[in-house]
C-alpha cells in the first residue's frame, strides 16, 4: 500500500514538473500590432526604444562575419587582445577542434591575468567533455553552469540561456547565430559545414551587450561584474544606430515576440526574413498576411533538406499554408544546414542576433537580438539575403497542398508541443 502512494505521488511530482516546463508565460500577446507608422519615422524608434529596454544610440560599427572560418577566427583573435575582462555566454559548446581553440584561447587569457567569466547552458553544453571546463578552471577561468539539472529548479528545466555574447575589454563584441562546434567549421561549402553569420560590434551599444552578459550571470553566480574594466566609456567609432535587447521568462519574455510585430506592421514595401527555425504562432502569421495586403513584399528563406531537427521542420510547413495563399515568398536553402537568423525591413532595420522565429525563442529561452537602424548596413545585408536565396528552392502552395497524408498527420500530431520545438 504504501509502495503504491509513493508511486502515485512520484507519478504526480512527475506530471507537474513536465506541465510547468510546458507553461508559457501567463502574460502574452493577444491582439494584432496594427500599421500606424513606417520603420524610417522617428516614432517607430522612439516606442522600440521604450518598450523594447535599452534606448538606440548612435555611432556603432557593425562588421558581419560570415561562416566559420570567418568568425571563428575573428572571435578568437579579439580573445587573445584582450587585457583586462572577457565574458562568454553561449548555448551550445562541445568537444571537438572549435572547443578546444576556445578553452585554450580562454584558459590563456586567464593565465595572463585577464578576468574571463563563462556561463554556459547546461543542457547546450552536455555534449561538452569535462576535460575542458577542467582546463579552462584551472587557468583561472570563472566557469558556470545556466540552470543546471538540480532538484530545486526542475520547474525551470525548460528555460535555456540561448545567448549568444562575447565581450572583450566592454569595448568590443560579438553576438549573432554561431555556436562552438565544429558543425560550424569551414564556409558553408558542404552539408557536413553550417551556413551561419556572427557580427562585430564596436561603439556604445556594446556596453548594452555587456549588460545582457550581467543578467544571467547575476541569476547564476548573485555577482555583479561592474566597474571600468567591464564598462568603460565608450565614444562613437561608426555610423550605425543600434541597440541590444533581451528577453526571458524571468521578466519581459514578450519583448522578442514584440519587436518582430512591432517590425511587421510598421513595414510599408519589404521584409526580408532568414530563419533557421520557423514555427510562427497566429499573431506572426496574420502580421505578415496583414502586410501583404498593404502590398508588402515578404520573403522568407529557411533550410531545407538539411536540418538539424525534423520535428520543427514538420511544425514549421504545417503553417505555410496560409502565407503562401497570400504571396508570401518561401525559399528553402539547398547546399547545407541554414543556421543564420536575421530580418531586414525596408531596407533600413536590420535585427540579428540569437533569436529563433518560434515561441521557443519568443516565450522560453532567454534571448538577446541586436536591432541596426542604418539604411547602408541594411543594403549589404540584403545583398547577403539575395545571394543566399540564389541558393535556395521556391515553395509554392502547390507544393505545401501536396503533402502526404503522412506528413500532414505528423504535423497534426506536433501540434501540442510546438512551443518545445
Amino acid at each position: 500500500m504504501l509502495a503504491a502512494v509513493l508511486v502515485t505521488a512520484l507519478c504526480t511530482v512527475l506530471l507537474v514538473t513536465i506541465a510547468v516546463n510546458f507553461a508559457t508565460p501567463e502574460r502574452k500577446l493577444e491582439r494584432r500590432v496594427e500599421h500606424r507608422y513606417a520603420i524610417s519615422d522617428e516614432q517607430y524608434r522612439r516606442e522600440m526604444s521604450v518598450l523594447l529596454g535599452p534606448a538606440v544610440l548612435p555611432g556603432n560599427r557593425i562588421t558581419p562575419l560570415n561562416n566559420g572560418n570567418e568568425i571563428f577566427g575573428a572571435m578568437l583573435e579579439a580573445i587573445a587582445s584582450a587585457r583586462r575582462t572577457v565574458t562568454f555566454e553561449t548555448y551550445i559548446y562541445w568537444s571537438g577542434e572549435v572547443g578546444e581553440a576556445f578553452a585554450d584561447a580562454l584558459a590563456e587569457r586567464a593565465r595572463a591575468g585577464v578576468k574571463v567569466h563563462v556561463t554556459l547552458d547546461w543542457a547546450g553544453s552536455l555534449k561538452m567533455d569535462d576535460a575542458l571546463l577542467e582546463r579552462m578552471r584551472d587557468a583561472g577561468v570563472e566557469v558556470h553552469h545556466y540552470r543546471p539539472l538540480r532538484w530545486f529548479n526542475l520547474g525551470r528545466l525548460n528555460n535555456r540561456t540561448h545567448r549568444k555574447l562575447l565581450v572583450i575589454d566592454g569595448r568590443l563584441g560579438f553576438t549573432g547565430g554561431v555556436g562552438i562546434a565544429d558543425q560550424w567549421l569551414g564556409h558553408a561549402q558542404n552539408p557536413d559545414h553550417w551556413r551561419d553569420i556572427h557580427f562585430r560590434v564596436e561603439g556604445p551599444v556594446v556596453a548594452q551587450m555587456q549588460a545582457a552578459f550581467n543578467d544571467n550571470w547575476m541569476k547564476t553566480t548573485g555577482e555583479v561584474l561592474n566597474g571600468v574594466d567591464y564598462f568603460p566609456p565608450l565614444q562613437p567609432v561608426g555610423d550605425t544606430p543600434a541597440h541590444l535587447f533581451i528577453a526571458s521568462p524571468a521578466g519581459g519574455s514578450e519583448s522578442m515576440h514584440l519587436m518582430y510585430l512591432l517590425a511587421i506592421a510598421a513595414a510599408n514595401e519589404t521584409i526580408d526574413l532568414t530563419a533557421s527555425y520557423f514555427v510562427p504562432d497566429e499573431l506572426i502569421t496574420n502580421a505578415f498576411i496583414a502586410a501583404r495586403h498593404r502590398g508588402v513584399r515578404v520573403r522568407v528563406l529557411l533550410p531545407g533538406p538539411h536540418i538539424d531537427s525534423v520535428t520543427v521542420q514538420f511544425s514549421s510547413k504545417a503553417s505555410w499554408g496560409p502565407l503562401l495563399l497570400a504571396g508570401v515568398e518561401v525559399y528553402e536553402y539547398q547546399p547545407t544546414m541554414l543556421h543564420a537568423k536575421a530580418l531586414i525591413v525596408d531596407r533600413e532595420m536590420v535585427s540579428v542576433g540569437s533569436t529563433n522565429f518560434d515561441i521557443r525563442s519568443f516565450r522560453l529561452n532567454d534571448e538577446a537580438s541586436l536591432n541596426m537602424y542604418d539604411p547602408r548596413f541594411a543594403a549589404e545585408m540584403t545583398r547577403t539575403f539575395e545571394a543566399d536565396l540564389r541558393n535556395g528552392r521556391p515553395y509554392l502552395y502547390q507544393d505545401w497542398n501536396k503533402r502526404s497524408l503522412r506528413r500532414r498527420l505528423v504535423e497534426t500530431l506536433l501540434v501540442p508541443i510546438r512551443t518545445q520545438l
